[in-house]
């Protein structure tokens, strides 16, 4: 697997503490801890909220008790509980509402899948569209906001100037069947469709007439002579 590119902007070393709370809290990457303690050798209340966090990875704890000089562990430890998805959402929602722009286009472009989720939405055109900068996205999250009738228009452009998202058929039909997509991008993407899609197409009436329109005269010119 590729090394991920660094990207600008996101030096964690420097990253504010409730950057820093909102990116552990989503806990979709373990590699991340690793990262910040790295990074953060210099920043011993960073290194303290990471040995108390409840989903850094024991072997990262290790490491931070010998930075931190903590006593080794007594038997009266009690185990850290996993929290609830939803507990987690809700801490990252929270935490989220006091954050500036900047912050939060950091989060846009390390966060995991929690967090893109929730700043796919967010009302600042920079900030959402920098979820699709995110070096770990997926295409099923991708589909997902191609999908989606809420997605603003500018994403919906960005994905589909995108050629390898593109090579993925179920992102590529997203697109030509939303209402939101522009016409011009959805009709230039109908011919990459199947049959048995462009007949559902045919009978959409969600879609613009023009892609309608599109989708039934590539069918009129597939049928067997």
């Amino acid at each position: 697997m590729e090394e991920p590119k660094v990207l600008i902007g996101l030096d964690l070393s420097v990253a504010s503490r409730e950057v820093i709370e909102i990116l552990i809290d989503d806990v979709s990457d373990p590699a991340l801890f690793q990262e910040i303690a790295r990074t953060n050798t210099g920043r011993p209340e960073i290194l303290q909220l990471l040995h108390e966090h409840p989903d850094t990875p024991e072997d990262v704890r290790s490491v931070l008790k010998e930075v931190l000089h903590l006593p080794a562990p007594s038997s009266t430890d009690v185990a850290r509980a996993e929290r609830p998805r939803e507990v987690r959402t809700h801490n990252i929602l929270q935490k989220m509402q006091t954050l500036s722009v900047s912050e939060r286009l950091q989060l846009a472009m390390k966060g995991g899948r929690e967090i893109r989720g929730i700043l796919i939405k967010d009302t600042n055109k920079e900030v959402m569209l920098a979820v699709l900068d995110n070096q770990k996205i997926t295409d099923t999250e991708i589909e997902m906001i191609a999908r989606n009738r809420s997605s603003n228009d500018e994403a919906l452009r960005r994905i589909a100037k995108n050629r390898e998202w593109l090579k993925t058929y179920a992102i590529a039909l997203a697109l030509v069947t939303n209402p939101k997509t522009p016409p011009g991008i959805a009709v230039g993407l109908v011919g990459d469709l199947k049959t048995k899609d462009l007949i559902i197409l045919e009978r959409n009436k969600n879609v613009p007439e023009v892609v309608r329109s599109a989708g039934k005269r590539l069918l009129v010119a597939r049928k067997p002579k």
